[in-house]
């Protein structure tokens, strides 16, 4: 916006640049005929002026929307970060960026990717590690409660429990022959996909481990809801 409170780059802005630049004294006060020249031409050069700043906004994944938000994540990652069935352009670009930097081949990194993707904290336990497993006279041990059986014989192997995620929308309506459910006394709902945009499927998780493992690493893997 102007100081004149004309928005920089429209129209009007652009016939005030063009007259700014006229011999003074050639036209009178009123000039019909040259505004109707100077507007074709200035119709013209803000849409270029637009153009440029919608191009501007393209080149960076935090500004990126549509199509082009989809060319950066091919660039970065090929086909393992598609956009899903819905997921908007501010929800695919956070998740962009997220994975661009995201830790990798870690405990930590593996915990820390499975909340980015669902929003809760999964389960991991290593037979090889002792600090999951826990030992005979170190207060680490529980039934039900800490420790597990260990084994050497599962080096580099975890089991995750990994948990999908709580579904905003619709997840808190009845289900089919399930319930809860009741007209005009609790949730139920006729709902789709499209209710529900960016749903991280199961597939989604599996991908968000394989994507964090280190190479000869395996993970277990089983989806509770």
């Amino acid at each position: 916006m102007s100081g004149t409170g004309v928005s920089t780059g429209g129209v009007a802005d652009m016939v005030a640049r063009l007259k700014s630049v006229l011999p003074a004294g050639w036209f009178a006060d009123a000039t019909p005929v040259l505004d109707m020249v100077l507007g074709g031409v200035a119709t013209l050069w803000a849409a270029l002026y637009a153009l440029i700043g919608f191009a501007t906004t393209q080149t960076r994944i935090a500004t990126a929307t549509g199509p082009f938000l989809d060319i950066a994540a091919q660039d970065f990652f090929g086909a393992s970060l598609a956009r899903r069935a819905g997921e908007t352009d501010a929800m695919f670009s956070a998740r962009i960026r997220a994975n661009l930097l995201a830790p990798r081949a870690t405990r930590a990194a593996l915990v820390a990717g499975l909340i980015a993707e669902t929003g809760r904290t999964p389960n991991v336990f290593e037979p090889f590690n002792t600090g999951d497993t826990g030992g005979y006279d170190s207060n680490t041990l529980g039934y039900n409660t800490a420790g597990g059986y260990g084994s050497l014989a599962l080096p580099y192997q975890c089991f995750v429990m990994a948990f999908r995620p709580v579904v905003s929308s619709s997840g808190n309506d009845g289900g089919y022959n399930l319930g809860p459910g009741g007209y005009g006394c609790v949730p139920m709902a006729w709902s789709d996909l499209a209710d529900d945009p960016g749903l991280t499927t199961d597939s989604d998780i599996y991908a968000a481990i394989v994507a964090v493992l280190p190479a000869g690493a395996v993970a277990w893997t089983r989806l509770s809801d």
